[in-house]
C-alpha cells in the first residue's frame, strides 16, 4: 500500500498554508526539486540531463552527504543552482524531539554555509513530515518551509520507470513544484523519467524556474 500522495489535495495545502505547495504559474513555469543527494552515482548525471536543457533547479541537499561528497555538491553550485536544507541525517520530525530536528537542521545550516555557498533560506523537511514547532523555529530563522504539487515517486521501486513519468506529466500544473530524488535508490526510476519529462513539458509549453 502506497504510504504517499502523488497529487496534493488543494485541502492539505489550505490546511498548511503556511507551507509552499507551489510556484509562481506565471508563463506556465514549473519547478524541478531534487531531494536527498548529493550522491556521485546520480547527481552528476542529474546536472548534465539540466545541463543540456539549460534547466536551473532546487537541491535540498543532506548535510552528510554534502560532507561525503563535497566535489560533487560543488558541481551543483558551479552550475548554478540554488541550494535548500533537508537537515544533516534525514530526519523525520514527527519521530524525533524538537531539540534534536532543530539541531540537526542547523547542522546542515552550518555545512552548506561552511562552504561559502549563498543561503537560499529554503528548508524540505524529510518525508514531508514535521511537527508544528519544529515548523514555527524554522520559519523564525527566516526559512521557507517548501513542499510540493507533484511527487514522481522515484525513490518507490515497486513502480516501474514508465509509472514514475506518468505520475509527474499526469498530474503537472502551472505552478507545480515536482519532486524528484537525486539518489541511489531512485536511480533506476529517476533516469527513464526525467529526461522524458523535461521532453513531455517542453513539448507542451512549459518553462522551467527555480524558487526563490
Amino acid at each position: 500500500m502506497k504510504l504517499y500522495w502523488v497529487k496534493t489535495h488543494r485541502f492539505i495545502k489550505s490546511l498548511f498554508s503556511s507551507f509552499v505547495w507551489d510556484g509562481p504559474a506565471q508563463n506556465k513555469t514549473v519547478y524541478l526539486t531534487f531531494d536527498d543527494g548529493p550522491v556521485p552515482e546520480a547527481t552528476p548525471w542529474v546536472l548534465n540531463v539540466l545541463r543540456q536543457h539549460n534547466i536551473k533547479a532546487t537541491f535540498f541537499c543532506i548535510g552528510h552527504n554534502i560532507e561525503k561528497h563535497p566535489d560533487t555538491f560543488m558541481q551543483v553550485v558551479a552550475d548554478g543552482h540554488i541550494i535548500g536544507n533537508h537537515t544533516f541525517n534525514h530526519l523525520n520530525g514527527w519521530q524525533n524531539t524538537f531539540k534534536t530536528y532543530i539541531e540537526n537542521f542547523k547542522k546542515c545550516e552550518a555545512v552548506i554555509e561552511g562552504r561559502q555557498v549563498v543561503n537560499s533560506k529554503l528548508f524540505r523537511p524529510p518525508y514531508g513530515k514535521i511537527k508544528t514547532a519544529q515548523a514555527k523555529a524554522v520559519r523564525q530563522m527566516g526559512y521557507k518551509i517548501i513542499m510540493w504539487d507533484v511527487l514522481s515517486a522515484d525513490f518507490d521501486q515497486t513502480i516501474t520507470p514508465q509509472q514514475c513519468l506518468q505520475n509527474v506529466i499526469n498530474n503537472v500544473a502551472p505552478g507545480s513544484i515536482i519532486i524528484f530524488h537525486d539518489s541511489i535508490k531512485a536511480s533506476a526510476n529517476l533516469r527513464h523519467a526525467l529526461p522524458e519529462a523535461i521532453k513531455h513539458l517542453k513539448e507542451k509549453g512549459y518553462e522551467f524556474g527555480v524558487l526563490s
